[in-house]
């Protein structure tokens, strides 16, 4: 049963003022409080450490870390405040350890659901549920559910320690490496569509098929090491999605941008070969098997 299932949450949180309240009352309202909840101020400025504080003396279970302000802003960032708020908690028992985002609300029994799923899959390393911002979600239809959104992430704590927790990259796709790594480790990883997390922070063009957001797609799907031919049914396929044609147009102009200049692959060459691995074994099932192809 889920009530067996110990959970511990880090927020690393930079100037969350506008958002993290509704995360904290989304947290307090849970079926299944976590044993420890350390929010972790990451050089704040905005007063998110004072909207935090007024819910520590009656919630003992959340913890306040405040790190010193750093004029450097990059993704390894998050990862360095992650890590310090773990060392708070990692003494603790728990089973299952959480990235939490501060701008992120959901349904009182989110997590009593999540530690349900894991409780009767011990298989299971990470674990999550769908975003929605505004009216975009993304269709599970067509979208692999073995991709867990990093804005809550939840990790068995035996697969966490396994893949030696997030890599500090600087370039992004932390919570990708993070997915990959556990399977290439043996353990599977899902997310659960009954349940979807409300995303309060707008991630600009992206969700909104930009041209210049897609080129980006592009260029980050370089450095986590897509296979170009796994690169180019993606492409064909993003045709099909807004904007129409240009889309997936630039989507392969900006990997292929980054293949000429042969950029670096943020990830090692174990766990780009390993996700080659994957999408070719994804590739020859759709064709061979005429299975549904989600790229």
């Amino acid at each position: 049963m889920f009530e067996t299932l110990k959970y511990i949450l880090v927020t690393p949180a930079r100037n969350e003022a506008p958002f993290i309240e509704r995360t904290i009352r989304s947290m307090i309202a849970q079926t299944h409080p976590p044993l420890r909840w350390v929010i972790v101020s990451d050089g704040s400025t905005d007063g998110t450490d004072d909207i935090v504080g007024r819910y520590l003396a009656d919630h003992p279970w959340i913890e306040l870390l405040r790190m010193p302000e750093r004029k450097e802003r990059h993704f390894a960032g998050k990862v360095y405040a992650f890590n310090a708020g773990y060392e708070q908690a990692k003494g603790l028992q728990f089973d299952i350890v959480g990235n939490l985002d501060g701008d992120v609300s959901f349904e009182l029994d989110h997590f009593e659901f999540l530690m349900g799923k894991m409780a009767e899959s011990p298989d299971i390393g990470v674990a999550g549920a769908p975003f929605r911002e505004g009216s975009f979600q993304y269709d599970y239809r067509f979208t692999n559910i073995e991709n867990v959104w990093g804005g809550c992430q939840l990790f068995r704590r035996a697969c966490f320690e396994d893949i030696g927790g997030y890599l500090p990259l600087k370039g992004g796709c932390i919570d990708h490496a993070a997915v990959i790594s556990a399977r290439m480790h043996g353990w599977k990883t899902r997310t659960f569509v009954e349940k979807v997390c409300a995303h309060h922070r707008p991630m600009g063009t992206a969700l909104q098929g930009g041209l210049a957001a897609k080129f980006k797609f592009g260029v980050k799907d370089y450095s986590v090491g897509n296979h170009p031919l796994w690169e180019l049914f993606r492409m064909f396929y993003q045709m099909t999605r807004r904007p129409i044609i240009l889309g997936g147009i630039m989507l392969g102009l900006g990997y292929g941008w980054s293949l000429i200049r042969r950029r670096r692959f943020l990830l090692s060459r174990d766990l780009v070969t390993f996700a080659r691995r994957e999408q070719m074994q994804r590739l020859k099932r759709f064709v061979v098997g005429k299975k549904q192809l989600t790229v």
